[in-house]
Parts: structure tokens; C-alpha cells; sequence
């Protein structure tokens, strides 16, 4: 039997995956628990990490261990106050996670 030739790479094209930062971002994607944290901030919402773990019924710590990952991913940027740290959602990052794996889906599939 013949076997199907392997789809063709164009000359220079290089085999890459995504970006780490790209892969952090889906990452980030990938919880429930985050997702539902991502929805706090919409409409320019800042928030403690306090005021998350009450809004969503999970503990500081875990709520603080979900915003790190969600920075990580860049789908939120953090500034400190006094010992007070505030998250807000990081579009620019978003968009820019987006684009690249626009840019990855359209080259490979």
C-alpha cells in the first residue's frame, strides 16, 4: 500500500510551537476556578485578592495562588498599595496570547 505523503513545509519555515508566554496563557485558561475569577474583572473591575476569594468562596490563599497564574498568563496585571496588591485584567496581554495563536492555528491547521 502506498503511504500518504507528509503535507509539505514551506523552504525556511520553522516547526515551532507556541511561545511560553502563549502556553502560560492557556494554561490559565484551562480552570474553571479561573475562569469564573477572570469574569470578576470585567468593565475595568480592580480588585484584592481578598475581595476575590469572597466573591468566588474560595480561600485567600487559593485565590491568591489562581491571580498568580493568571498573571502568569497575562490576563491580569497587578499593582501593590501599602501591603494591599490589586488585579486588574491585562487586555494587552490577552490580545497579544491571541494573536499568536490566531497566527499558530492558521499556519498549522
Amino acid at each position: 500500500m502506498d503511504q500518504p505523503e507528509p503535507a509539505a513545509v514551506a523552504p525556511g519555515a520553522a516547526l515551532t510551537g507556541l511561545e511560553p508566554d502563549t502556553q502560560e496563557f492557556l494554561k490559565a485558561l484551562g480552570s474553571p476556578t479561573r475562569q469564573r475569577i477572570m469574569m470578576l474583572f470585567s468593565q475595568g473591575a480592580e480588585l484584592s485578592v481578598g475581595e476575590v476569594a469572597e466573591r468566588t468562596g474560595i480561600s485567600q490563599a487559593t485565590a491568591s495562588q489562581q491571580l498568580t497564574l493568571l498573571r502568569r498568563g497575562r490576563i491580569v496585571v497587578s499593582r501593590r498599595e501599602g501591603k494591599t496588591v490589586y488585579y486588574r485584567a491585562d487586555r494587552d496581554g490577552a490580545v497579544a496570547a491571541l494573536t499568536e495563536l490566531q497566527s499558530y492555528l492558521m499556519n498549522c491547521c
